[in-house]
């Protein structure tokens, strides 16, 4: 697994697991549904990006706020969307889209609903799946080289990002 580098990674991962899930279905972000007649498939979106709490390991924590638009094609069965909905509901708990389990946690505060498609009307057509997912990104802060425990307090340095203001823990 390589190391996860840039928020980008995580949008990526979950559409190749998604087209491994959903082979038959067209997976992508919303340049993928620009212009199209038929929109059926799932558009992966990432709907915000914000700061978390530090790794153990002292990475920059990103809360990615991930959603994922079902949407079927107008006159099908009803409630077809809910049901691609709840399956990728079952797919994304627990999820870490073989991103390195020490820089992703997995998803939180997921939820599906119905889209609307006004203040009144509701598309039961397309469902969207929302959560939360932190990445955890930059050098581990915590160890030097050769593997010994720093700490630094945030009032006694000046940078808590920069790993020289770091001491050994006391033994």
């Amino acid at each position: 697994m390589t190391l996860i580098e840039k928020p980008s990674q995580l949008p990526q991962a979950i559409g190749v697991a998604l087209h491994a899930a959903f082979p038959d279905l067209r997976i992508g972000s919303h340049r993928d549904f620009l212009g199209g007649e038929d929109n059926t498939g799932v558009m992966v979106m990432v709907e915000g990006n914000g700061p978390g709490i530090r790794s153990r390991e002292g990475r920059k924590a990103h809360v990615l706020s991930i959603s994922l638009k079902a949407m079927v094609a107008p006159g099908a069965l009803p409630f077809d969307a809910c049901d691609l909905a709840s399956q990728l509901m079952d797919l994304v708990l627990d999820n870490r889209w073989n991103l390195p389990q020490s820089q992703c946690d997995v998803p939180a505060n997921i939820v599906a609903a119905p889209s609307m498609r006004t203040a009144a009307a509701t598309d039961y057509d397309t469902w969207t799946v929302s959560f939360t997912q932190t990445l955890y990104l930059g050098p581990a802060l915590l160890n030097d080289p050769i593997g010994q425990p720093l700490f630094a307090c945030t009032w006694d340095v000046l940078n808590i990002d920069d790993p020289d203001q770091y001491k050994p823990l006391a033994e």
